[in-house]
C-alpha cells in the first residue's frame, strides 16, 4: 500500500485549514500523514492542527514567509511517505480521493497526476460561479481538465497535485515560489521524463475566492504568471492563453465603434451578447439555478478581463526589461 504524505502550506487561513482537516479524517483510505507547514502567518493554526492529533497523523511546522512553492518544498523534505500530495488550504477533500487515486496508480502508474476541482453544494452563489467559470470551456479554463487538451500534455496545478517521491527527488521541487510555480514545476516534471496524467474522480471542491474583487486581483496576478513562465520557458507561451487579452482588447474596444460605425458597435455587442447568453444557460443548467447562471457570467468576465490584464501589464513590462530576467515570485505579495 502506498503510503501518502499531504503537503498543505497555511498563510492566515486557520478556519479554512479545520474544514480542510476534518474532510481528510473522513478519508476511507487512512494510510497518510499530514504536514501543515506555517508560512509566516500572523494568525497561526498551530492550535487547530492540535485538535486533530488524536484523529489524523500529523505534523506541524513553521517557518519565515517565503511564498508557497519554497513552502512545499520544505513539507517535500520532511515527508515520510511514498508518493506527495499537495492541497490548497481552502479545499474540501472527498472520502473517497485517497482510494481512487491509489487504486488508479496501482492500475496505471502516473509519476505525477493533477485532480479536478468541483463547487460544494454547500458553497455561496459566488463561490459556485466563480468554480464554474474557472473550470468552463467558455473561459478557458476547462480546457485543461478535458480528454481533448488544447494545453497540450497534461501540466497538474498544484491545489490538488500529487508526485511521486523519486520525482522530488530528481526535480528537488518548486524553483519559483509565486508567479506561475507550478506551472513551472509541472514543466520541469515533464521534461525530466516523468510521466503526468490527470485522474478525473480524484477531484475536490475549490472553495476559491468568496467576493468579486478578491477574484480579479487573483486572475490579474494568474496572467501576470503565464508571461512569467515564458522567461523561463519560451516555446510555452502559446495562442490559447493570449485569448483572455485578446477578449478583454475586444471588450474595451466596444465603445468605440459606436463612434466610427454604428453597425459595427452593434455587431460587437451582439457578440457579447451570445457569448453572455450561452454562459448564462450553460452555467443555469449545471448549477440547476438561474441566479448562479447570471452570476457565472460576471465571473466569466471578471476572469477574462482580469487575466487579459495581468497579461497584458506583465507582457509590457517584460519587452522593457533586461535579457535574461528572471522572477521567483518570493518577494511578491500573493493577492489575497
Amino acid at each position: 500500500m502506498l503510503r501518502f504524505s499531504v503537503i498543505i502550506p497555511v498563510f492566515n487561513r486557520p478556519d479554512e485549514l479545520r474544514e480542510l482537516l476534518t474532510s481528510l479524517t473522513q478519508q476511507t483510505y487512512t494510510n497518510f500523514e499530514v504536514l501543515v507547514i506555517e508560512d509566516g502567518s500572523a494568525e497561526r493554526a498551530e492550535a487547530v492542527v492540535g485538535a486533530f492529533a488524536d484523529r489524523l497523523a500529523i505534523r506541524y511546522f513553521e517557518k519565515p514567509n517565503s511564498g508557497q512553492g519554497f513552502t512545499r518544498n520544505y513539507g517535500f523534505e520532511r515527508a515520510t511517505g511514498d508518493y506527495f500530495v499537495i492541497f490548497d488550504s481552502d479545499a474540501l477533500v472527498p472520502p473517497h480521493y485517497f482510494d481512487t487515486v491509489s487504486r488508479q496508480l496501482s492500475k496505471h502508474w502516473l509519476d505525477a497526476y493533477g485532480g479536478p476541482d468541483r463547487a460544494h453544494p454547500d458553497f455561496t452563489p459566488v463561490q459556485k460561479a466563480i468554480s464554474y467559470s474557472m473550470t468552463s470551456p467558455f473561459t478557458t479554463g476547462g480546457i485543461r481538465g478535458s480528454k481533448a487538451n488544447l494545453g497540450g500534455t497534461y501540466h497538474p496545478r498544484s491545489f490538488n497535485m500529487g508526485l511521486s517521491r523519486q520525482v522530488w527527488e530528481t526535480t528537488r521541487g518548486y524553483r519559483l515560489s509565486r508567479m506561475g510555480e507550478d506551472i513551472e514545476f509541472a514543466i520541469r516534471i515533464i521534461d525530466s521524463g516523468f510521466t503526468t496524467g490527470l485522474i478525473p474522480d480524484a477531484f475536490i471542491y475549490h472553495k476559491r475566492r468568496t467576493r468579486f474583487a478578491q477574484f480579479y486581483r487573483q486572475l490579474r496576478f494568474f496572467g501576470r504568471a503565464r508571461i512569467n513562465i515564458s522567461r523561463y520557458y519560451p516555446r510555452e507561451l502559446k495562442l490559447v492563453h493570449t485569448f483572455p487579452a485578446l477578449f478583454t482588447l475586444y471588450v474595451f474596444a466596444v465603445p468605440f465603434w459606436l463612434l466610427i460605425n454604428p453597425w459595427l458597435f452593434g455587431l460587437a455587442v451582439a457578440g457579447l451578447l451570445v457569448f453572455s447568453l450561452a454562459i448564462l444557460i450553460d452555467a443555469s443548467r449545471k448549477e440547476k439555478s438561474l441566479y448562479v447562471g447570471w452570476l457565472s457570467v460576471k465571473a466569466a468576465f471578471v476572469q477574462l478581463i482580469g487575466y487579459g490584464v495581468g497579461f497584458m501589464s506583465e507582457g509590457w513590462k517584460r519587452l522593457r526589461e533586461p535579457t535574461g530576467f528572471r522572477e521567483t515570485g518570493a518577494t511578491i505579495d500573493y493577492p489575497s
